[in-house]
């Protein structure tokens, strides 16, 4: 306590009186912005717990700002990742004084979904959302942007035409890496199996489409299974690969386009050897991690969720202050790909 920075330290460094950094610290009289500087750095220096107020002063007023976000499964751990990431992007912001409100849907009820963007869009002045596609949606989007609350899809592309801007990856592109990756590891041809998690969510669509596309075109030796939907749960995933080994012993690569792929990781522990079936993920994660090492999965592809929260809050905080200028459009980010060597 003895050797506690006083004012009077705080004035000797900044080179004024000891009323003038009274009164910065008290605001009690006007201090010119200058000398305020000053006596913040000097606090600063001599580290006074005061030095605090100074710097309040100093702060511009920023426009505050309520950016909502609805997002999936706070359980896992790609969406426990997803909402560091976003309250990180909002806080980094030095033009506004930012708030990050996340909510999470409980399942793929279109109802679900719809609720908790409508609640949601009354609170905040932009709205950002990890949902499926239904006509349902498409009606609050367009309710929320005539009210002047601008609306983007994330990872899924949902509302077109309707929504602000898509913020993700290209998914066609996605589905296709994947195909590439299985075609060129894969030693003996055989059959291919590709999970989605459900028949709403547009994006699973896309890499589906992806997938097939470059197969027929590239690797024709590899046929591909009926698309199973596994509601991106890891359960039905299980049972599902479960069921495909037991079913199709030339079964050679396995695609989870969505969630879900601990259960394929699991299957594959049972009754594979690694390296037997190429299974390509979504995501990485501890659990994505250790089956590259162990050889279950041949290769990861990634959002770069760093990468995406800064550029949809970027964007989000562009559509609050121009308003709507009735452009919409596709906001597109390349994808981390992780291989065994790489991790």
């Amino acid at each position: 306590m003895a050797n506690r920075a006083t004012v009077k330290d705080v004035a000797r460094e900044a080179g004024v009186s000891v009323s003038t950094v009274d009164r910065a610290l008290n605001g009690r009289m006007k201090v010119r912005e200058e000398t305020l500087r000053k006596i913040a750095e000097a606090a600063r220096k001599v580290g006074y717990h005061g030095r605090g107020l100074v710097e309040q002063r100093l702060l511009p007023k920023l426009p505050k700002m309520r950016f909502g976000f609805v997002l999936l499964k706070p359980s896992q751990e790609f969406y426990q990742n997803f909402t560091r990431e976003i309250e990180k992007a909002v806080a980094a912001r030095s033009d506004i004084e930012g708030e990050a409100v996340i909510r999470y849907a409980k399942s793929q009820s279109p109802e679900e979904f719809a609720d908790l963007m409508e609640r949601l869009g009354r609170k905040v002045d932009s709205l950002a959302c990890v949902a499926v596609n239904h006509q349902r949606l498409n009606r609050v989007v367009q309710d929320l942007k005539e009210r002047g609350v601008p609306v983007f899809s994330l990872l899924n592309d949902f509302a077109q035409g309707i929504r602000r801007s898509y913020v993700g990856m290209n998914n066609v592109k996605v589905g296709r890496v994947a195909a590439w990756m299985i075609s060129k590891t894969v030693t003996q041809p055989g059959k291919l199996a590709l999970f989605v998690g459900g028949n709403r969510w547009h994006g699973h669509d896309l890499r589906e489409v992806g997938f097939r596309s470059f197969l027929r075109e590239n690797a024709p030796a590899f046929p591909v299974l009926d698309t199973l939907v596994n509601l991106e749960t890891r359960q039905l995933t299980y049972e599902a690969t479960l069921d495909l080994l037991n079913r199709h012993p030339d079964l050679r690569g396995i695609y989870v386009a969505g969630g879900g792929m601990e259960g394929a990781i699991a299957a594959l522990r049972e009754m594979r050897a690694p390296h037997e079936v190429a299974l390509v993920v979504n995501e990485l994660t501890d659990e994505s991690r250790t089956a590259l090492a162990d050889g279950y999965v041949v290769m990861v592809i990634s959002t770069p969720l760093s990468e995406l929260c800064a550029d949809f809050v970027d964007l989000m905080v562009s559509a609050v202050q121009s308003g709507d200028d009735g452009i919409v459009g596709q906001h597109f980010l390349q994808p981390r790909i992780y291989l065994p060597d790489m991790i």
